[in-house]
């Protein structure tokens, strides 16, 4: 699996009006899925959106800063943006088996791999 927007790195976004984050991502593989374990703090959960494209797996959310009603901020380090993400996925999965679990700023994405067609005898038609 390859992240297909930053090769590894952190990239740099200039052209948006809001920050566009890169969520750190674990990605853990068992015998029979992988595991995607996204950092997404503040995510709206109605905006967040994955896709399996063909091979590519793109990861969306906007985040928006909220306090509880009839407080004042006083001091914020997270700030409004969008979460992008990409991958592309080497392994053959299960699209229609893939689930998504956002809980407490986390995004948990068990994708199963697909399993091999079994072995067919193809008969041969003489002509």
């Amino acid at each position: 699996m390859a992240d297909q927007e930053t090769n590894g790195s952190v990239a740099a976004e200039t052209t948006r009006d809001v920050p566009v984050f890169v969520p750190p991502t674990d990605i853990i593989e068992t015998e029979s899925s992988l595991l995607m374990v996204l950092d997404v703090p503040g995510a709206d959960p109605d905006s967040l959106d994955v896709t399996l494209d063909k091979r590519v797996l793109r990861i969306a959310a906007r985040s928006a800063s909220s306090h509880p009603e009839g407080c004042t901020l006083q001091h914020a380090e997270y700030r409004d943006g969008n979460y992008e993400r990409s991958f592309v996925i080497s392994e053959p999965v299960d699209a229609a088996k893939i689930e998504a679990v956002f809980k407490d700023g986390v995004l948990r994405l068990t994708l199963p791999k697909a399993t091999p067609a079994p072995a067919a005898k193809i008969p041969v038609k003489a002509a």
